[in-house]
């Protein structure tokens, strides 16, 4: 089997409709996004699903691979305990994903039997959407020049495509978190210039993986996004500019940029 999907998805905790409430309905476009991911997923039998968080570990030098055999949700920081939230994990990829690219790259196994929010929330929304595959959560190493987090994207593929399971990836992350005075981090004008430039490179295909590599340093540093590095990472697993995009929602309501992206796989393997 080969890779059978990949997406761009936020994980603001409002999306959860138990702590974001009220506020629960502005997300309406990206609640549909999520709905078309659900839908694909399940249409394509994905039977493991890879996450990509940035909030996984706390080295951003390294690459971490939660092997844990079982993962449970616990959203207790934004008031929420849900019941009867666990997932499978699948130790045996995880574990096969570490042998291939440990000597090309820094990785170490964790195995964390409660999910970090990056890769929980998006669980937990597929999961009341009728999705249910074994999870394995990968932390990008953020730290990393560009190119190496690229890198390890590529190889990554590689090992994916020479498994016997259906496998998706899930780049989880949220734009700039600066757009507004509002917004959690304050204000800063480079903050909607990041966001309108991710969506326009995101948008243009044919020269995506070059135009992220090349962004401005400063420009993100401003931004307090934490998308970049999954996003990177999963560009490499769609060997660069293989692919085809479709940007399924943006919204900003609450200060910080949300976008949702399905990316259609080209039938090149490296």
């Amino acid at each position: 089997m080969s890779l059978k999907a990949a997406h761009l998805l936020p994980h603001s905790p409002l999306l959860i409709p138990e702590i974001g409430k009220a506020n629960h309905s502005f997300f309406e476009k990206t609640t549909q996004a999520y709905q078309k991911v659900a839908e694909e997923l399940k249409q394509k039998e994905i039977e493991v699903l890879i996450i990509l968080s940035p909030h996984a570990s706390s080295d951003k030098k390294s690459f971490q691979i939660n092997v844990s055999p079982e993962m449970e949700i616990n959203l207790k920081d934004f008031g929420f305990i849900p019941s009867k939230a666990s997932f499978q994990g699948e130790a045996v990829i995880a574990d096969k994903i570490k042998e291939s690219l440990e000597a090309d790259f820094p990785i170490f196994l964790s195995s964390e039997a409660t999910m970090d929010y990056g890769s929980a929330i998006p669980s937990y929304l597929l999961k009341g959407l009728g999705l249910n595959p074994k999870i394995i959560i990968i932390s990008p190493a953020s730290d990393l020049d560009k190119e190496e987090q690229l890198n390890f994207g590529l190889s990554l593929r590689r090992v994916i495509d020479n498994q016997d399971k259906k496998i998706a990836v899930l780049a989880s992350g949220d734009l700039s978190h600066r757009l507004e005075k509002k917004s959690p981090g304050g204000y800063s004008a480079k903050a909607n210039k990041f966001d309108n430039k991710i969506i326009e490179i995101l948008s243009e295909e044919e020269e995506t993986t070059e135009e992220i590599l090349n962004l401005d340093e400063k420009l993100t540093a401003e931004t307090a996004e934490c998308a970049l590095s999954p996003i990177i990472t999963l560009l490499g697993v769609l060997n660069k500019n293989q692919f085809n995009s479709d940007i399924l929602a943006y919204q900003r309501e609450f200060g910080i940029g949300y976008l949702s992206v399905s990316f259609k796989i080209k039938d090149l393997k490296i």
